[in-house]
């Protein structure tokens, strides 16, 4: 039978929005089809030319994933977190209700839970709170995000929720350095997807197949990754 699949991945650009922590990526012409002429590459009556890119990139711009190790110095890094945590089954939560820089409380979390459907039980839950349709690509994308309490982190974990994901660039709200979400998933031995896009096509969908996996970068703490829905 064939299945739908939803990109639930921003595209990598030069200068795109990142957290006022981070760097936003490069992402430039490396090699030209008209460059390379000059190689006289393929036959006379069949030339070959090519083109490259040069990108670099902070491992959390982006859609990316957060090892354990980004929130504890004694946590895995990514390479050495087991693949096969980063899918499974997955469910939406709409929470676009929640306005600009306000706190995901357990409440919402249990409101949202009865309105899709879907009892938590180890799903990888995704947040949609409308933010990446409302401000992607301006730069209020970057600093409106709403956050998630330590109470709702702890609420996910105690039904086995070892990822969830939000539209932003963090799960907590940008004008609290305290990082209630972070802290929280670093002593629970669970983490997150940031930057998703798409949620809102998820919802109403019921439980659907979720893939997210990371690049196999050594020793970092964190990384980019294509995060696709299945739907049957």
């Amino acid at each position: 039978m064939a299945r739908t699949i939803i990109d639930l991945s921003v595209k990598i650009y030069d200068g795109m929005p990142a957290h006022k922590n981070m760097r936003p990526p490069f992402l430039l012409p490396h090699g030209t089809h008209e460059a390379s002429k000059a190689r006289n590459l393929g036959t006379p009556d069949d030339p070959m030319t090519f083109a490259s890119c040069y990108f670099a990139m902070n491992d959390h711009i982006g859609t990316h994933v957060d090892a354990f190790f980004h929130m504890h110095p004694q946590g895995l890094p990514i390479d050495e977190m087991d693949v096969t945590m980063f899918m499974g089954k997955a469910v939406v939560f709409d929470l676009r209700h929640i306005p600009d820089l306000g706190d995901i409380s357990v409440k919402d979390m249990e409101e949202a839970e009865k309105k899709a459907g879907v009892k938590v039980d180890g799903h990888i839950v995704l947040l949609c709170t409308g933010l990446h349709k409302k401000y992607f690509p301006m730069p209020e994308v970057s600093h409106r995000n709403a956050g998630v309490t330590a109470e709702a982190t702890h609420w996910l974990a105690d039904r086995g929720s070892k990822l969830h994901g939000v539209e932003g660039p963090s799960t907590d709200r940008p004008n609290d350095p305290t990082f209630p979400s972070h802290r929280t998933c670093r002593d629970r031995k669970i983490t997150h997807y940031e930057w998703l896009c798409n949620l809102e096509e998820l919802i109403g969908k019921g439980v659907f197949e979720f893939q997210g996996v990371p690049l196999n970068l050594k020793g970092a703490s964190g990384s980019p990754v294509r995060a696709l829905a299945f739907l049957s």
